[in-house]
This record gives C-alpha cells, sequence and structure tokens, in this order.
C-alpha cells in the first residue's frame, strides 16, 4: 500500500529573523523533549542548558529542512511544499528516509565507491599495523 500524502503548504518568504512562524514556537516542547528522553533510559535527566540547546538544535534542523525544501518547491515551480520536497531534501542531504511516505519501492543501499588510491592507502595501513 502507497501511502502518500497531500498536505500542503503555501511557500511564502520567511517572515523576521527568517522564520515563518511566530517567534517562540517550538515543534519541539520542553515536555516532549523529556518524554523522549525517558523513553531512552527512564533514570537520566538532563540539565535546564542542555534542553535549551536540543530544542535549538531541533528548531535549528527543521527550519533549514523547510527552508531547502521550499526552494525545491520553487524550482518545481510550484507555490506548495509537498513531502516529496522534503522527502528529496532529508535523503540528499540527510541521507535520512521516512518510512511510510512515498513510495513503497524498497530503497537501494548505496555502498560507497571506493577509489584504486584509496585500497592503496588502506592497504599500507594494515601492513603498517600488523608489524
Amino acid at each position: 500500500m502507497v501511502r502518500t500524502a497531500t498536505t500542503a503548504v503555501k511557500v511564502g518568504t520567511p517572515g523576521p529573523a527568517g522564520r515563518s512562524s511566530p517567534e517562540g514556537s517550538q515543534v519541539l516542547s520542553k515536555k516532549k523533549l523529556q518524554d523522549l528522553v525517558r523513553e531512552i533510559d527512564p533514570n537520566e535527566q538532563l540539565d535546564e542548558d542542555v534542553e535549551e540547546m536540543l530544542l535549538q538544535i531541533a528548531d535549528d534542523f527543521i527550519e533549514s529542512v523547510v527552508t531547502a525544501a521550499c526552494q525545491l518547491a520553487r524550482h518545481r515551480k510550484s507555490n506548495t511544499l509537498e513531502v516529496k520536497d522534503v522527502q528529496l531534501h532529508l535523503e540528499r542531504q540527510w541521507n535520512m528516509w521516512i518510512p511510510g511516505y512515498g513510495s513503497d519501492e524498497i530503497r537501494p543501499f548505496k555502498k560507497a565507491c571506493t577509489t584504486e588510491a584509496h585500497k592503496q592507502r588502506m592497504a599500507l595501513i594494515r601492513k603498517t599495523t600488523k608489524k
């Protein structure tokens, strides 16, 4: 079954400070962050500074992904941001694929091709570490 999302967002120019959303609105709240940490380790407690930093990193990541996806939508001559724009950016720039959205085709693993020079360097390293 192919699950495609048709959620569209109007592509516009960002607001003040490069944001199109009101200042102070965060996708990830402190409560959600604490819940995520508890899922990983129930005994772990984050410092206030660490929480703030993680929230800022998450906001910056989301903002950069949405901005790049909007540029892709504009490149397609579209005024709407679609899931495929976000998917393309995440796949190309972050090597991330979100399962359940888009096509069900099996995504082949791309093995990095190694050059002859790299093989020679690795052989030399293995040879020197054996001694």
